[in-house]
């Protein structure tokens, strides 16, 4: 009779990993996305002081 029990912990396991592999992903993705936002605004602002500035000149 096959071990059902062994067979739902292993599975249960491998899930488990699964799912905390993603969530790391999913966060690293984030961090990357706020980073890259965060940069796109500091570009973006010092723009308009190079423009505020030239024309105070």
């Amino acid at each position: 009779m096959p071990d059902y029990k062994t067979m739902y912990l292993t599975l249960l396991d491998a899930t488990e990993k699964a799912i905390n592999e993603l969530i790391s992903a999913q966060r690293a993705c984030e961090e990357l996305y706020i980073l890259s936002s965060e940069a796109e605004d500091n570009e973006e602002k010092a723009k308009n002081i190079k423009v505020i500035e030239s024309k105070k000149g």
